[in-house]
């Protein structure tokens, strides 16, 4: 299941558009993370139209919420370079194809603040980013029209028929005890600086969030790990 999450939301008018554009695409589960407005305001309700039943039934969450989720995806504007491991992203495009092999998990697909978008630390909280190219004098987008290419994208892709349906992804718990072994093993290890014990951990946790392992990739992985003296 795929939820659409709106982090402190400030604008009602936002929240409608964004809950038309989910039922443009067949997404129905919508979570408002600590808003800043009433979501079932009369604006929101107007630009609903007929996603109204939406908004209704829009949950609204602390942001500890997430953690109750397999994937957390979160979405940038902000790009990082090979060296800012946290911000270095997948594409728009890339987003289907990941959605693809996760649908048997529970997965949020995080929506930023309006003006401020997600903070380093929430990004780090994410198993990986999304970022949708836009032209570099101004790749910043309004939420709703954001949310409309990343739900297109990912209609096209788990829209259709699924040919990997009997695969079983890594849930939370399997990648929570993934990085338990990883980091076993990374204390074994010497490093010349904490800082780099660090990225190490950084490298890590991304990678395996972006690989999307399956729960079988997860307990090899976890088996070789703990063959590290």
């Amino acid at each position: 299941m795929i939820s659409i999450v709106f982090l402190e939301p400030e604008t009602a008018g936002n929240v409608g558009f964004l809950a038309r554009v989910m039922k443009n695409f067949g997404f129905k589960d919508l979570v408002l993370i600590n808003p800043k407005c009433y979501h079932l305001a009369k604006e929101a309700l107007d630009l609903a139209t007929h996603a109204k039943e939406i908004l209704k039934k829009a949950r609204v969450e602390e942001y500890k919420f997430l953690k109750t989720y397999d994937y957390v995806i979160g979405t940038t504007a902000k790009l990082g370079t090979d060296y800012n491991i946290p911000r270095s992203p997948l594409t728009s495009q890339e987003l289907g194809e990941k959605l693809k092999s996760l649908s048997k998990r529970k997965v949020a697909l995080v929506l930023g603040r309006e003006g401020a978008g997600l903070s380093n630390k929430e990004v780090l909280d994410c198993d990986f980013v999304i970022t949708i190219p836009a032209s570099k004098k101004y790749p910043t987008m309004n939420v709703s029209h954001a949310a409309a290419i990343l739900l297109y994208e990912a209609y096209q892709a788990i829209g259709k028929g699924k040919v990997n349906e009997h695969i079983i992804p890594a849930s939370k718990n399997d990648k929570d005890q993934t990085m338990k072994v990883l980091n076993t093993a990374l204390n074994k290890m010497e490093f010349s600086t904490k800082e780099k014990k660090e990225t190490q951990h950084r490298a890590w946790k991304r990678m395996l969030g972006k690989s999307c392992l399956t729960k079988r990739e997860a307990y090899a992985l976890m088996g070789f790990l703990k063959k590290i003296k």
